[in-house]
């Protein structure tokens, strides 16, 4: 048995791969729906996959993402309604792409067919509760002139239809709205009827089992997914506001409209925009955009490949300011948006000679006589020395049906600008593409985030912090097909996440970029690259700018080799979420340019600071006493410990830790305590050293002055005990119930909820290394680590994070000034420790590790 996995992504385009677990679970659900003992295959036949891919298929270089299920379920093809089925039975595909919707918080799954049946078996009309008829819906800042109604279509018109005499671009008319740019995608969407109804499905409609309920599909940061909503729509005075059709009784539009709007919170988040937004959203590809005026020098190859994997290419005269859509002597319209359906070359036999031509075939969306009426236009004398098969394999027509052919030439003279959108591998079905439209584009995706202080680096004028930036490596291994310079293609693009949905709490869209590296062939370079490579290493490539959209783009033609990405915002310690897609002609293998996860070993100088300490006969006799009749040391106890130990504290002339002093060269040297007279104290035990050394920051934390504490007559020794009267001035604060708790966990093998004296012991060794860690790394001597040193931090403990886990401990253990305060900083190494121990405990040396539930419970909710 064994798994095919999507490459390189955990969420493959439908949304229901996360993890093994969810995978287990899909097919737990599908062997469940065909019955014990059953042989039937598993799933009816089907296109939506094809031919399965072979065992030793290591590299998976198929063209569709596939599940992670064992390839025998696959045997028999896949159906889409049956694992949409299982995946929204075990909640796999339980959200809206954007992680934060809307203003109404997070927003759950909804099941469009399971919402049809129930209403209509209760005889009721749908109210979608994640997108109500309220004001919310409509706008977070700017509120309309007018009072808005909300009605539904039948409301609106006698006989609502979803489309009338079928769907085109005259069925996009802006209302008051500012979304021009979502308008011209939809109006452009039309032209592409397959693309069409994977975004509008036809399994819906007025009058057959009609509910009140519709659902369209987008394309959101790496996943399809199906937004549903109800058909009330915002009106006035009986007439709809926004976007609507030419045609009174044509609802499709409208309600596209409303489902975008409510992917991204509101209506008023659509206001301003990108068409190249919108086109990624209905299609998953990536859009390039081309000013004729700064062409590549082989533009024409850019659009014959792009034809050739199906890619969607429009083209736009620079508008005349004063007459809207003029039309210029060549026919053809200012300010008009025209598809490029067909790049060729094509064969031409002149009296002189024989040879190709570069053609583009071009489609007004009017679809009337507007055509271009210069060389090959239609029955233009060109067309004589095309030989007849050669027309015949064109399907060449001269109707006024608004398609026309131009050569290269004019098509670069005429024309001010090119769109490309290029489309995902897994955007068509290969049986549905026209002939010679077969190929696709590789690609790899991945999901990344910059946190302040940690991965935030910013841009490369900030090089001290701008190899902290996540990175990802790519290799590229074969030259394009028939490229002279033997040279590989590649686009870069960088998309932040989630920005429009959050307008209404005053979030716009960050500035970004990312520059190319190039890795030597030979010779060991760090992982992740350090400030050292990139200040004697310049890029091989760049974006265009660092702009405020939500995707920046970049074409490139590289050697085969191996090259780093680094993503990032402009400014240093800009926080955000962001995809990163690279297409391919030929197959890329995209890597996180990151460390392993581990355990490493203890820094030199964190063991020079922090000596294993070795008990002596009276610490286990302290401990006995402490421990009491069972013999252990439950959390409380441990409390205890750590409170009195800061009294201690409180008490001494000098403290043995003086805010950190540690440097990158070494710690600082340790100071002896005084007693009253100016001589040393009393002896200490080595648990008082440990613990009272250890919980100095706190003292410095709870601003306690320890020159005010040399005049005080007297010392506090934890085998001395003493009226726990201090903890009142303490105000309870000091190390808190998790902390404590988590620490008896890390070490309590049988469950029992304390610690014997050997698994104590083992405490006081890790407290003491973490806590000269925590002293070398407090570079601002204020009782905290900065975040942007907690990897240094973590790798000095003996532990080797990536920039995910990176991420992951600065939001839950750092403060919102970007710094670990030193009680969190435990917490984090003793989570750490706990977590790793864990996984190495139920693995067999791989990147995997099996728990039954049950035992996955008592490790996490324990610990």
């Amino acid at each position: 048995m064994f798994n095919y996995y999507p490459k390189n992504f955990k969420a493959n385009g439908w949304g229901w791969h996360r993890t093994a677990n969810a995978a287990a679970a899909v097919k737990g659900f599908l062997n469940k729906e065909r019955g014990e003992g059953s042989s039937e295959p598993l799933i009816g036949n089907g296109s939506l996959y094809p031919k399965l891919p072979s065992e030793d298929d290591a590299s998976f270089s198929g063209v569709k993402l596939y599940p992670a299920l064992p390839a025998e379920e696959y045997e028999s093809g896949a159906v889409e309604e049956v694992v949409e089925e299982a995946c929204a039975a075990v909640n796999v595909h339980a959200m809206l792409g954007e992680t934060r919707p809307s203003s109404f918080g997070p927003a759950t799954y909804q099941d469009f067919k399971d919402i049809r049946s129930r209403c209509l078996a209760e005889g009721r009309r749908f109210e979608d509760p994640e997108f109500p008829a309220v004001d919310r819906s409509l706008y977070y800042k700017e509120s309309l002139d007018r009072p808005i109604t909300w009605l539904r279509p039948g409301e609106i018109s006698d006989n609502p239809q979803l489309f009338v005499e079928g769907y085109s671009r005259f069925d996009v008319q802006q209302g008051e709205l500012g979304d021009c740019w979502l308008l011209a995608a939809v109006a452009n969407l039309t032209l592409h009827r397959k693309l069409f109804f994977q975004v509008v499905p036809d399994d819906q409609s007025f009058d057959e089992d009609y509910a009140g309920v519709f659902h369209f599909r987008f394309w959101q940061y790496g996943r399809w997914v199906d937004v549903v909503i109800d058909d009330r729509l915002p009106t006035y005075r009986g007439k709809l506001v926004f976007l609507h059709s030419a045609e009174a009784n044509e609802f499709w539009s409208a309600l596209l409209e409303k489902a975008y709007a409510k992917l991204h919170g509101s209506y008023e988040a659509l206001k301003g925009g990108s068409t190249c937004e919108a086109m990624e959203d209905f299609t998953g590809g990536v859009t390039e955009m081309y000013e004729m005026s700064e062409l590549p020098p082989n533009f024409y190859t850019i659009l014959l490949k792009a034809y050739e994997r199906n890619s969607l290419m429009g083209c736009s005269i620079e508008p005349d300011p004063h007459i809207l859509e003029a039309e210029t002597p060549a026919g053809l319209i200012r300010g008009h948006a025209y598809s490029v359906t067909r790049v060729k070359y094509v064969d031409i036999e002149t009296p002189g000679r024989a040879g190709k031509i570069p053609l583009l075939r071009l489609r007004n969306p009017w679809g009337n006589e507007a055509e271009w009426n210069g060389p090959w236009s239609d029955k233009s004398p060109e067309w004589r020395y095309i030989p007849e098969s050669e027309k015949e394999e064109l399907g060449l027509t001269f109707d006024d049906d608004g398609e026309f052919w131009m050569s290269f030439k004019d098509f670069v003279n005429h024309f001010s600008r090119v769109e490309i959108c290029n489309l995902n591998p897994d955007s068509l079905d290969p049986e549905e593409c026209p002939e010679g439209c077969t190929k696709k584009w590789e690609m790899s995706v991945f999901e990344g985030e910059w946190v302040r202080g940690v991965t935030a680096g910013g841009c490369r004028n900030f090089l001290e912090t701008f190899w902290r930036n996540p990175q990802y490596t790519v290799t590229l291994s074969d030259p394009d097909e028939g490229d002279d310079e033997n040279k590989c293609t590649i686009i870069v693009a960088l998309m932040q996440k989630n920005r429009r949905s959050q307008r209404h709490q005053g979030l716009e869209c960050l500035t970004i970029g990312f520059a190319v590296y190039r890795l030597p062939d030979y010779g060991h370079v760090p992982k992740p690259l350090d400030v050292n490579f990139f200040k004697y290493n310049a890029s091989v490539g760049r974006s265009q700018a660092f702009i405020n959209l939500r995707e920046v783009s970049a074409r490139f033609k590289f050697e085969p080799g191996s090259y780093v990405i680094v993503p990032s915002t402009f400014d240093p310690d800009e926080e955000g979420e962001f995809l990163l897609r690279v297409f391919s002609e030929k197959d890329n293998n995209m890597a996180e340019n990151d460390e392993d996860i581990g355990m490493g070993d203890v820094d030199d100088r964190v063991k020079e600071l922090a000596p294993d300490p070795e008990p002596a006969d009276p610490v286990r006799e302290f401990f006995t006493r402490l421990a009491g009749s069972d013999g252990e040391v439950d959390w409380q106890e441990l409390k205890e410990i750590l409170d009195y130990a800061m009294r201690e504290e409180l008490a001494m002339r000098h403290g043995a830790y003086d805010g950190g002093g540690g440097v990158a060269g070494g710690g600082p040297a340790p100071r002896t305590p005084l007693g009253p007279s100016g001589g040393p104290p009393q002896e200490q035990s080595c648990l008082e050293q440990i613990l009272c050394a250890l919980c100095t920051p706190i003292c410095k934390e709870l601003g306690v002055d320890l020159q005010q504490a040399q005049n005080q007559p007297e010392q506090v020794h934890l085998n001395q005990p003493q009226p726990y009267t201090n903890a009142q001035e303490l105000q309870g604060q000091g190390f808190s119930k998790d902390v404590c708790r988590s620490m008896i966990a890390m070490l309590d093998k049988d469950g029992s909820g304390g610690l014997g004296f050997e698994e104590f012991k083992s405490l006081w060794i890790d407290l003491r290394n973490w806590r000269a860690v925590f002293r070398l790394y407090d570079v601002e001597r204020r009782g905290a680590v900065p975040a942007s040193h907690l990897r240094d931090a973590l790798h000095s403990a003996g532990y080797t994070v990536n920039a995910h886990v990176l991420n992951v401990l600065a939001h839950r253990y750092g403060t919102t000034d970007g710094y670990i305060q030193f009680d969190d900083f435990i917490m984090c190494a003793v989570r750490l420790k706990t977590m790793i121990d864990t996984f190495n405990s139920r693995s067999s040396g791989g990147d995997y590790a099996t728990f039954s539930l049950e035992e996955w419970l008592n490790r996490t909710v324990y610990s």
